[in-house]
């Protein structure tokens, strides 16, 4: 790990129209699997979407390490409906050709992406994140609507996607967190 911090969260309290969440206070570190852990409704898809711009900052501080690019896999990814889309031509406009997808993605890749699976789905929109180029991943709940098999894929996926890639995983499932992540913080409201 370096010695400064990617994305830095001090005292931060983060809602919309009111507060949700915090105050919360974090360091990422370049390589590090940082997980947020806490129960449903703690506020910790908020606290992702005020690092990505999408929530409200009350109070505290929030930095991001110049010219980091993002890459946020959200709670509920937005699916286009009835969309003649092909998972092939998804992973390809967010870029995630750095390296060849695992099997387990490989398959989704010639289907179209309107007619597949919830958890088809999901595991395609992780791919797009954990495919691209962007130094930093925010995967918030990245277990839903994943089968026991998929999510043993996906820890193996995160495991293996570690050459010096730093992640920011939400969930309330500690086993998954405990599984993928270096380093745990707990959220709470």
């Amino acid at each position: 790990m370096s010695a400064e911090p990617l994305l830095r969260c001090q005292g931060v309290v983060a809602g919309y129209e009111h507060p949700v969440v915090g105050p919360a206070t974090f360091e990422l570190f370049r390589g590090e699997v940082l997980g947020l852990l806490g129960s449903n409704g703690a506020g910790k898809s908020t606290l992702i979407k005020a690092i990505t711009g999408h929530a409200r900052i009350f109070q505290g501080r929030l930095d991001i390490a110049p010219g980091i690019e993002l890459a946020h896999h959200r709670q509920q990814p937005v699916r286009p409906a009835e969309c003649p889309l092909s998972g092939y031509d998804l992973v390809t406009l967010t870029g995630a050709s750095r390296r060849a997808p695992p099997a387990e993605i490989s398959r989704l890749l010639e289907g179209r992406v309107d007619q597949l699976s919830g958890g088809q789905f999901q595991i395609l929109q992780i791919w797009a994140c954990l495919g691209s180029a962007a130094e930093v991943v925010l995967l918030d709940e990245p277990t839903n609507n994943l089968d026991p098999a998929t999510v043993e894929a996906l820890v193996k996926l995160i495991r293996q996607d570690q050459a010096g890639r730093t992640l920011l995983v939400v969930s309330h499932e500690a086993s998954f967190i405990d599984a993928v992540c270096s380093r745990v913080v707990s959220v709470s409201a």
